[in-house]
Formats: structure tokens, C-alpha cells, sequence
């Protein structure tokens, strides 16, 4: 099969929704591409910041994500030995401390406001396997498979949206430079007890950081950071001290942790690390999210830096031209943003303990 479009973006996460559905608003014509056959995948970083938010008001898009389901966080609380000792409220001209928006619902919202256009498809299924290049190096398209069946898309630009590990990135030969910022992190889902209020709770234990973060439908995420590559050997050690660890730290969550909580199998280990490109494309092809920046979970700001790069990258897009020049002022004025963001997540988690030097 053999299709043309202007933009051709790879990867459907809350970016590369977004970008395909402010492009096709233009009149620019474009093809979405995800590997997954459902769209609104589980997501574990689902925070909107203040910025993210207004990107969405911008274009009329947060109310109608509001309707699906959302939760704004009332306070932030730092915990020790089970008492509350620490509470953040937010700043009132902005009203909360993040909100929860689940994946499904923002991507909901973006990929039926782009199907509202003409100039918008969307293919499932559908995997990148390399980049259509000219005699000269440019890319002029993407080569995928989808269900087994071989597809060739010509475009104009090709945008990698499609995460840490970029295939974008990857076979367009653009370098980045991994930092490792030594720990890892679990992730855990369980539903919270009655009268559990939109909160973020942190607490310190054996000098790593626990993260409650409350989610819609009456659930909480739980972030445990462990040390860099402790993973293998925890699971060699009995489960039940380390989990009267959280308890001990959370007592309310007794209950509902001893249900849903009963093996290492109810973790999810995501191996944490941040990287940055100083390349953000090539000719014919442009990298926005974690394809060029990746983000550590703290202060919440991968989907929002995804989202930013989205607005910025499609403001510079015509119908008439793709201009690498514009492309290039582009990436610079999201990189010195992107810098200050991933300098702020190294602060945040090298100061956490600090937080808790009452107890020390």
C-alpha cells in the first residue's frame, strides 16, 4: 500500500494527538500512526501541570475532557512514621496541584476532535520499520507494517512522537545522551478507602522517595523509588517486611494494601533515566516528547513538556511550507525550556530528604 500526506506523525500518545489534531485544524494533511491497536493505552504519567492545562483550555479542549473524568489535587503532604507533619496548598490563582487526567480521556478528546477534519487519519496496528530517504539523506516518508501487510507513506515531515525509545530517532541517526539518576521506580494501583481526598502524600523511606498520587474512579497510584538496579535482588528477599514499610508509612491504607498488594508481582518496575538530543530533527523529520527529552516521573512533567513541544512545533507548520529553518528556531526555543525542567527534576530529587530534616 502507498499513501501520501503532509505530516506523517509516528506515535499516538497525548503529543503526537495532539500535534495531528492542531495540524489537521490547519488544513494540513495528516496521518497518525500507533503500533498498538487501541489508542488509549495505560498511562502511568497522567498529571496535567498548570501548563499543560492551558494548552487545553487554548483550544477549548479541557472541558471536554473534564466531562470523561478528571481530578484536581487539593494539597500536597509529607508524611513521617505515619503522621502528617508538612502540608502545600496551592496557589489560588491556579487552583489545584496538578490534575489526573486518565490517558483514555485525553486521547479520547484529541483523536475524535481531529476525526471531526478531513485532513486527519489514524492507523493502529501499524509499526514503523524505517524511513523513506532521497538520494541525499532526506527523509521523504515512513516504511511500516501493519497486521503483516507492508505500507509506504510519503510525507513532507516525519515526526517522531513515538517515545524513550524512538524508532524516529533511531533510524534517522540522532544521538541523545542518557542520564541515569539512581534509582529506579514501582508502580503500583490500588483502590483508595472511603473519604481518601484528592491528595498527593509523600513520604521517606530507607531514604528513598513514596509518592501517593490520587486518581479518578477512586484509585491511587503509588511511585516507590528503590535503588538503581535493586530490583533483582529485592524480589530474592521476603515480600511482606517491605511492604509493612508503606503501611507503616500510610496507615489508613492497611486494608486496601494487604488486598491488592500480595507478591512483587503487583509492582510494575520502570527504570528510570532521562535523556536529552541536541539534535531535535534532521531534513524531513522532527522529534517532540520523550523522543527527544525523556522525562524522570518527578514533578510530573513529561506529558506537559509532550504537549508544549505539540503547540510550539505546529505553530510553526503551514499548509504552504515546512520550513527547516523555522523548525530549527523552533527546537531551540523548546530546548532552553526543556534544560531548566530536567535541571529542576535533578534538584527536586537530590533535595527531597531535605523535607524531612525535622525527623532527622
Amino acid at each position: 500500500m502507498n499513501l501520501k500526506t503532509d505530516v506523517c506523525i509516528v506515535g499516538a500518545g497525548p503529543g503526537g494527538a495532539l500535534l495531528a489534531y492542531l495540524l489537521a485544524k490547519q488544513n494540513i494533511s495528516v496521518i497518525l500512526l500507533e503500533r498498538f491497536k487501541e489508542v488509549a493505552k495505560e498511562f502511568r504519567g497522567e498529571h496535567l501541570n498548570e501548563e499543560g492545562e492551558e494548552i487545553l483550555k487554548k483550544y477549548g479542549l479541557l472541558e471536554k475532557v473534564e466531562k470523561l473524568g478528571m481530578l484536581r489535587m487539593e494539597r500536597l503532604e509529607y508524611w513521617e512514621n505515619g503522621k502528617l507533619f508538612k502540608t502545600v496548598l496551592p496557589d489560588p490563582a491556579i487552583g489545584h496541584l496538578g490534575i489526573h487526567v486518565p490517558q483514555s480521556h485525553l486521547l479520547t478528546v484529541l483523536i475524535n476532535e481531529a476525526k471531526t477534519f478531513n485532513e486527519f487519519s489514524l492507523m493502529t496496528s501499524t509499526t514503523v520499520i524505517d524511513l523513506i530517504k532521497d538520494n541525499e539523506g532526506s527523509v521523504k516518508g515512513v516504511k511500516a507494517n501493519q497486521n503483516g501487510n507492508e505500507i509506504f507513506i510519503e510525507s513532507n515531515l516525519v515526526i517522531g512522537a513515538d517515545g524513550r525509545y524512538s524508532i524516529v530517532r533511531k533510524k534517522a541517526g540522532i544521538d541523545v545522551t542518557v542520564r541515569k539518576h539512581g534509582y529506579d521506580l514501582l508502580w503500583a494501583k490500588i483502590p483508595a478507602p472511603i473519604h481518601w481526598e484528592p491528595t498527593i502524600k509523600m513520604a521517606l523511606i530507607d531514604g528513598m522517595q513514596l509518592s501517593l498520587f490520587t486518581q479518578t474512579n477512586r484509585f491511587i497510584q503509588i511511585g516507590w523509588n528503590i535503588p538503581e538496579g535493586s530490583f533483582p535482588s529485592l524480589i530474592k528477599q521476603p515480600f511482606m517486611p517491605f511492604i509493612e514499610k508503606l503501611i507503616k508509612a500510610f496507615p489508613e491504607l492497611e486494608s486496601t494494601v494487604r488486598s491488592h498488594i500480595q507478591s512483587w508481582r503487583d509492582f510494575v518496575l520502570l527504570d528510570v533515566h532521562s535523556n536529552y538530543a541536541e539534535q531535535w530533527g534532521k531534513k524531513g523529520v522532527a522529534l517532540i516528547g520523550d523522543a527527544v527529552h525523556t522525562m524522570t516521573p518527578t514533578g510530573a512533567f513529561g506529558l506537559n513538556s509532550a504537549m508544549k513541544d505539540a503547540d510550539t512545533l505546529a505553530s510553526v507548520i503551514t499548509e504552504e511550507k515546512v520550513s527547516e529553518l523555522e523548525l530549527i528556531q523552533c527546537s531551540k526555543q523548546r530546548k532552553k525550556e526543556v534544560a531548566r525542567l530536567q535541571a529542576i527534576q535533578i534538584e527536586k530529587e537530590q533535595t527531597f530528604a531535605t523535607q524531612f530534616v525535622i525527623y532527622s
